[in-house]
């Protein structure tokens, strides 16, 4: 499975655009997180349909790149990213987006977005859940 990370313009309408667009198309957006810096932003979703986000995306002319997604199973506790994300540094994996995703007890679920899947895989070991 795939996030797109789709390139934004800090203005209002912006998000609006985009996902007006999807909408149109009847793709359905399952999970996602956004943010700016300055006068950009970025978007990063999960989709019901790969394919026809792709398509709606290349037809609105959006600017936007896709990166696979791997589960990680965290304790829910200061310092449980810090550890996973130095993990994933260490195998000079980098984390391009983050979803929770889940809570179940003590522990969290968390998906990330990664270049290299099977390395983020080995990287988490124990931690890695099957892939998003």
């Amino acid at each position: 499975m795939n996030a797109f990370i789709i390139e934004l313009e800090n203005r209002p309408g912006t998000l609006a655009s985009v996902t007006a667009a999807l909408a149109e198309k009847g793709i359905n957006i399952s999970g996602g997180a956004a943010v700016t810096v300055g006068n950009q932003g970025a978007l990063a979703i999960v989709t019901n349909d790969e394919a026809g986000a792709r398509s709606a995306l290349d037809g609105a002319g959006v600017n936007y790149r896709e990166i696979g997604l791997i589960s990680a199973q965290v304790e829910d506790r200061a310092g449980a990213l810090a550890d996973i994300s130095r993990r994933l540094a260490d195998a000079g994996i980098n984390i391009e987006a983050m979803f929770p995703t889940g809570m179940s007890g003590s522990t969290a679920t968390l998906t990330l977005g990664v270049e290299d899947v099977e390395g983020a895989k080995r990287a988490l070991g124990e931690l890695a859940t099957a892939s998003a």
